[in-house]
């Protein structure tokens, strides 16, 4: 759906709908071209119109002075708009489990990447390639942009927050600028236009700022630039700004939302309930827990049967293919190679050998709770 940008004219192409089982409220927009000012008047600067975004939202905070921890701080009073995903249970990555220790001060992921660390990290590198692609945006498109600057707050509902990447200027069809970079893995998301997580963040945006419309242009594997147009939608906004207050809700009254099954999700289980205190409780007259154990023993039995069934069907095709390296078939490929020899440490004879050199590298590791049927 999504068109590339080459000049001298830049195409967009605006987000699908969001999931219709939460916020199915959008209507199909289709794909129009942008077209770029003449290069001649690129270099006017546009006399930039009233802020719009004063009336419906405060500039809560200046952040050129700000340092990371009271950044965090702030962050932790509302729901910013990289938050607004998570918040709603939509975000790929963060559950509302994992966002409510957040902003109740229970962080467990706090430590700071090392500096080895931050040449893999796609935090670091979006933050790095930011000015590249807003830098790249007004070129392609002329439009001035500039950064904000500020936290910004809504002035009906105090606990949404929004941090702009830039605002366009001047501009009576867009005014909102949110800069992605996605690496070769992430830029899969991007294959059907803007992901739905993404489209929740700027939503959050328009809907604290006022503002009528956002592009969100996204560098693709270092190379591709695309810019995709989000327009506001009053219903989407209505609904969005009611899921939000009722994850707000488990903030304030500090009650932990109910885990999703998400990775995210058992990570924050583990941090918020690391020990066990050998307590035994008795949930057997509580008809729903009941239940749901009784579930976990069902599903549990389905997936042994299952992986049974998968073994047998393995060796089925593995007994057919003998020798050979590859098998097709009209529905895909089944490989059986070899792997290359790796080298390993032999630590048994090395403890053994070597009892006084291997003592001076152990080390504590702290033992974790697991889940056992019985």
């Amino acid at each position: 759906m999504s068109q590339h940008v080459q000049p001298p004219t830049t195409h967009t192409a605006l987000p699908l709908p969001v999931n219709a089982s939460i916020l199915s409220v959008s209507p199909a927009i289709e794909p129009h071209v942008m077209p770029l000012p003449k290069r001649e008047t690129r270099s006017h600067r546009p006399t930039p119109p009233q802020r719009r975004y004063r009336e419906q939202a405060r500039r809560l905070v200046d952040t050129r002075a700000l340092d990371r921890q009271a950044w965090l701080s702030i962050r932790q009073s509302g729901i910013g708009s990289s938050d607004a995903a998570a918040a709603v249970g939509l975000h790929p990555y963060k559950s509302q489990l994992e966002l409510w220790m957040d902003k109740t001060g229970r962080q467990f992921n706090t430590k700071e990447p090392s500096r080895d660390e931050q040449l893999t990290s796609p935090l670091h590198w979006g933050q790095v390639l930011e000015p590249i692609v807003a830098e790249h945006y007004a070129q392609h498109t002329g439009y001035r942009v500039q950064r904000v600057n500020a936290i910004l707050q809504h002035v009906e509902h105090p606990w949404m927050l929004a941090n702009l990447d830039r605002e366009v200027v001047g501009n009576d069809a867009v005014q909102i600028l949110e800069c992605k970079t996605a690496g070769i893995y992430g830029a899969k998301l991007w294959k059907e236009g803007v992901p739905e997580y993404v489209q929740l963040q700027v939503m959050h945006q328009l809907a604290v700022t006022g503002q009528q419309a956002a592009d969100v242009a996204v560098l693709l594997g270092g190379h591709e630039l695309q810019i995709h147009r989000i327009d506001r939608d009053e219903a989407m906004i209505e609904q969005l700004i009611a899921l939000e207050r009722q994850f707000w809700e488990y903030v304030e009254s500090d009650t932990p939302p109910p885990a999703d099954g998400s990775d995210s999700a058992d990570q924050a289980l583990r941090a918020l309930f690391p020990q066990d205190d050998g307590e035994t409780i008795d949930c057997c007259h509580d008809v729903a827990l009941s239940q749901a154990f009784a579930d976990l023993q069902r599903v549990r039995n389905i997936l042994d049967d299952a992986k049974k069934q998968e073994a047998k069907l393995k060796h089925r095709l593995q007994q057919a293919m003998g020798t050979a390296t590859l098998a097709t078939f009209p529905s895909g490929v089944l490989s059986w190679k070899q792997t290359k020899p790796v080298n390993r440490l032999d630590t048994k004879t090395l403890q053994k050998e070597h009892p006084a050199l291997c003592a001076e590298y152990l080390y504590a590791h702290p033992g974790t709770r697991r889940l056992v049927v019985r």
